[in-house]
């Protein structure tokens, strides 16, 4: 008979470590087999608004801006049929101004405030006659006094003509104060004088003169213009109204555009 060596048979005992060997490797297959099959693990939600919101939000602003737009509108359209048309201005002529020409029908009045010792209402003198031979038939054309207070002899010179204006020589008085004013304007000492011998060239009632001169009220006439200018803004001279509006002197050109487009 053989012998049985030692690796021959298996003893009870080898048979049950064996076994539990095997138990412990099934085991650990089942665990392994568990972490595999768990829920993964769940992902933080991001932050922020829905998209159906922000759509909710920018939809409501739209309204919002809408409305506001239709509301400025509204306001401003109000407010610009509340406003008069156009502009109007005080009127620049006075029932006794002096009128150069007044041509009957006539809708566009020229005034222009001067004083006659001023060198720019001097320089200005030929444009205004050039424009009255053009215009004098269809426009008013009107001179009120302007006697600026640095110039000596510019309220001796609008007394003188006032004086002469009522004898009914304003005109010819007018035309004289610029014709000489070379000879008698920028001086410091009086030419009331000279312009009685302007009154005696034009065959004036001496007598007359002299009492208009002497009156208080003559001066007063030539003050009253003198505050209507400043009350419509005249700040100096020769200032021109066309149709009562003031109007920027560069050239003649300037004042033939105003009135031309008064004329329409």
């Amino acid at each position: 008979m053989n012998r049985s060596t030692p690796n021959s048979r298996k003893s009870p005992n080898s048979r049950k470590t064996s076994n539990t060997r095997k138990t412990s490797n099934t085991r650990a297959s089942d665990a392994r087999s568990t972490l595999g099959a768990r829920s993964p693990v769940a992902q933080p939600k991001p932050y922020g608004l829905k998209a159906s919101t922000i759509w909710t939000i920018v939809l409501a602003l739209v309204v919002v801006i809408v409305v506001a737009t239709v509301w400025i509108t509204s306001a401003v359209n109000q407010a610009n049929r509340a406003q008069p048309a156009s502009t109007s201005y005080p009127p620049a002529i006075a029932d006794d101004s002096h009128r150069l020409d007044d041509p009957a029908g006539s809708t566009v009045t020229v005034v222009e405030f001067l004083d006659f010792e001023c060198e720019v209402c001097g320089a200005v003198h030929p444009s205004m006659e050039r424009l009255r031979a053009e215009f004098g038939d269809r426009v008013t054309f009107a001179v009120r006094y302007f006697p600026i207070p640095a110039h000596q002899n510019s309220m001796n010179a609008a007394v003188a003509v006032e004086a002469a204006a009522q004898q009914g020589e304003f005109e010819a008085m007018y035309q004289r104060m610029f014709e000489t004013q070379a000879q008698w304007g920028e001086q410091q000492d009086s030419k009331a004088e000279v312009f009685r011998g302007f009154a005696s060239d034009l065959g004036l009632d001496l007598a007359a003169y002299d009492a208009a001169v002497a009156d208080p009220a003559t001066r007063e006439r030539a003050q009253a213009d003198f505050d209507a200018g400043r009350a419509l803004g005249v700040q100096g001279t020769p200032t021109i109204f066309v149709n009562d509006r003031p109007i920027e002197i560069r050239s003649e050109a300037d004042i033939r555009a105003a009135i031309e487009g008064a004329l329409g």
